[in-house]
């Protein structure tokens, strides 16, 4: 799983997901991605899914890019405890991802296998994608 080495503080607010992506928006490093179209937290369980079903299909042939990492702490109290007594303990991590965010990239492979990697992917995901080409690619 995915999980900053060491953070400033042990527990975070949730914050809003207001607006589209500012960065990581176009397709940098591969010549295929995968874009988000609604604002979700992606778990670092659901980006480990994706990785393994984008390295499966492509047989370990091209080149894969993670574009989004978890760095937000969730914490979440025992079940059956009554309020109060502070927040809970941090349980997993979360990317915040905004429409408009590449998640994913891959290279090295067919245009085929590429969108049909990425679609396999895109199931693994708790919001709606869609595949997108660097502009340059041929």
């Amino acid at each position: 799983m995915l999980m900053p080495k060491r953070v400033k503080y042990r527990k975070s607010q949730r914050g809003r997901m207001k607006g589209k992506a500012q960065r990581g928006s176009s397709v940098a490093f591969g010549d295929f991605g995968l874009k988000a179209l609604e604002p979700h937290w992606i778990t670092s369980r659901q980006i480990e899914a994706c990785r393994v079903a984008l390295s499966r299909k492509t047989k370990r042939d091209g080149k894969i890019w993670i574009r989004i990492f978890p760095d937000k702490p969730v914490s979440k109290k025992p079940l059956e405890t009554r309020m109060g007594k502070g927040k809970g303990a941090p349980e997993f991590w979360v990317a915040v991802v905004k429409p408009g965010r590449i998640l994913f990239e891959v290279s090295g492979v067919s245009k085929e296998l590429a969108t049909e990697a990425l679609k396999l992917c895109a199931h693994k995901l708790p919001i709606k994608t869609k595949v997108v080409t660097r502009p340059d690619y041929e």
